[in-house]
C-alpha cells in the first residue's frame, strides 16, 4: 500500500536533505502526513500532523478547533435553567455528567439543599451514563484495532441504556433531565424494574467482552506495551481519569471529593501500573463492574421523598398546583419568562466524568444570566498528551494510543 492509499492520511510534504557527497549512509526520508480531520479512527474532527520516518512517528501535533461550538459564550445569553440544555452538547456521550456538574455549581451559589431522593437518582443515572460512554468507547476502540464483534455487542447494551434514558426524559441522548434544584420530572413508573432487569444481566455481558478481548493474542499484541506515558508526564500535562488510574494513581473525585451522596456508596477505584493501552482497557472494564455495584446500591436503597428542592423561586411548581393556586402560577410564569436571579459570586465544581475530571467555573453578577461559565473539559487536557504518547511508535500504534484516551471533540472544542 502506498502513502496515498492509507484512508484519511494525506501526504503534505516530503523533505530529505541532501547527504554529504562523501557519505555512504542511506538517504534519510521524512514525510509530513495529515491524519484527519475526517479520519474515522480519530472519533471526531481531530487533525493529527504526523512527521514520519518510514512508519515511525518522529513527532505528532494535534490540531483542534474544527468542531468549535462557542458553547461557553452561549451560556452568557441564556438564563441559568436554559443553560442546562447546553451542557448536554459539550460531551454528547456523557450528557448527564455535564448536567450534574453544572447544576451542582449553580446550586452552590444558590445555597440549595437537594433532597436525598434527587441526589441518589442523580448518582444512579450518571453511573448509567458512565456505562453508556464506556460501551461506546470499547466498541469503537475495538473496531479501530480490528475486533468487529465487540462493537456489535457493546451497542446492544447501549441501546438498553438509551431506552432507560428515554423512559425518564423522552430523550435518548440530550436528556437535560437534571435541573437546578433536583430533577426535571418525577421518576417514571416502573423505573425500578426496567433498571433491575438491565443491571441483573449486564455483568454477564462484561464477561462476554472479556472473553473476546482480554486473553486474545491479537488484542494483547496490539495494546500491551503500546502508548506508554509515565505518570509524572501525565500529571504535568493535566491528564485525568482512567489514564491516570492505569498509571497507578488511585484518584477519583467520587472518592476524594465526594458529591451528590457518593460518600454513602461502597465501590473501589480500579488501578493498574503498566500505563499502556492494555492497562487502560482493563481499568475501564473494571470501572463498568464498579458502576454496576453503585447502580445496584442506588436501586436497593433509594430514599423516598421529593425529587426537587423546596425552593419555589427556583424550581417550577407542580402542574396540579398551578390549576388551583395563583402563587404557583405566578412563580411558573416568572421562572419561565425571566429565570431567577443567582447571588453574585463565583464557584468551581468538579466531578468525575467517564473521561476524567470535568469542572465548571461559574461567575454570577446577581442577574438571571451567568456572567461567565468556563468548562474544564477532560478531553482537552488529555489531548495534550498525544505528542509524548505516540512519539517513536508506528502509525498503527497511533490508532491504538489515541483510542485508549477516549476523548470527545465537543468536550475539547466547546
Amino acid at each position: 500500500m502506498g502513502d496515498h492509499d492509507i484512508p484519511g492520511l494525506t501526504a503534505i510534504e516530503a523533505e530529505a536533505p541532501e547527504p554529504p557527497s562523501d557519505s555512504t549512509a542511506p538517504r534519510p526520508r521524512r514525510m509530513l502526513l495529515n491524519m484527519g480531520p475526517q479520519h474515522p479512527s480519530t472519533h471526531g474532527v481531530l487533525r493529527l500532523q504526523l512527521e514520519l520516518d518510514g512508519e515511525n512517528i518522529v513527532s505528532a501535533q494535534p490540531d483542534i478547533g474544527y468542531l468549535h461550538t462557542g458553547i461557553e459564550k452561549e451560556f452568557e445569553v441564556k438564563n441559568y435553567q436554559q443553560d442546562v440544555t447546553l451542557t448536554d452538547r459539550i460531551d454528547y456521550l456523557a450528557p448527564l455528567s455535564n448536567n450534574l456538574c453544572y447544576c451542582l455549581a449553580v446550586e452552590k451559589l444558590l445555597g440549595l439543599e437537594i433532597p436525598p431522593m434527587a441526589q441518589w437518582q442523580r448518582v444512579l443515572l450518571t453511573e448509567l451514563t458512565r456505562l453508556n460512554s464506556h460501551l461506546v468507547w470499547l466498541g469503537t476502540h475495538a473496531i479501530d484495532i480490528g475486533a468487529m464483534s465487540v462493537f456489535l455487542y457493546c451497542f446492544r447494551e447501549r441501546e438498553d441504556i438509551l431506552r432507560i434514558f428515554e423512559m425518564y426524559s423522552s430523550q435518548r441522548m440530550m436528556t437535560s433531565y437534571f435541573r437546578i434544584g433536583g430533577l426535571a420530572l418525577e421518576p417514571p413508573r416502573g423505573w425500578q424494574k426496567r433498571i433491575k432487569d438491565f443491571i441483573d444481566v449486564f455483568p454477564s455481558r462484561v464477561d462476554e467482552y472479556e472473553e473476546l478481548l482480554t486473553n486474545n493474542r491479537i488484542w494483547i499484541n496490539r495494546t500491551r506495551g503500546v502508548g506508554i506515558l509515565p505518570l509524572e508526564d501525565m500529571l504535568d500535562l493535566g491528564v485525568t481519569g482512567p489514564m491516570l488510574r492505569a498509571a497507578g494513581l488511585s484518584w477519583d473525585t467520587r472518592k476524594t471529593e465526594p458529591y451528590s451522596s457518593y460518600e454513602k456508596f461502597d465501590f473501589e477505584i480500579p488501578t493498574r501500573s503498566e500505563t499502556d493501552v492494555y492497562a487502560r482497557y482493563l481499568v475501564r472494564i473494571e470501572e463498568m463492574r464498579q458502576s454496576t455495584r453503585i447502580i445496584t446500591q442506588a436501586l436497593e436503597g433509594m430514599p423516598s421523598g421529593r425529587w426537587t428542592a423546596d425552593a419555589p423561586h427556583v424550581v417550577l411548581p407542580d402542574r396540579e398546583k398551578m390549576k388551583t393556586q395563583m402563587e404557583a402560577l405566578i412563580y411558573h410564569f416568572k421562572i419561565v419568562t425571566e429565570g431567577f436571579n443567582v447571588p453574585a459570586g463565583e464557584v468551581y465544581q468538579v466531578i468525575e466524568s467517564p473521561r476524567g475530571e470535568v469542572g465548571y467555573y461559574v461567575v454570577s453578577d446577581g442577574t438571571a444570566k451567568p456572567y461567565r461559565v468556563h468548562v474544564r473539559g477532560p478531553s482537552f487536557g488529555n489531548l495534550q498528551a498525544v505528542p509524548e504518547m505516540v512519539q517513536g511508535t508506528l502509525i498503527a500504534d497511533v490508532i491504538a494510543g489515541i483510542g485508549s484516551m477516549d476523548f470527545v471533540l465537543g468536550d475539547a472544542d466547546r
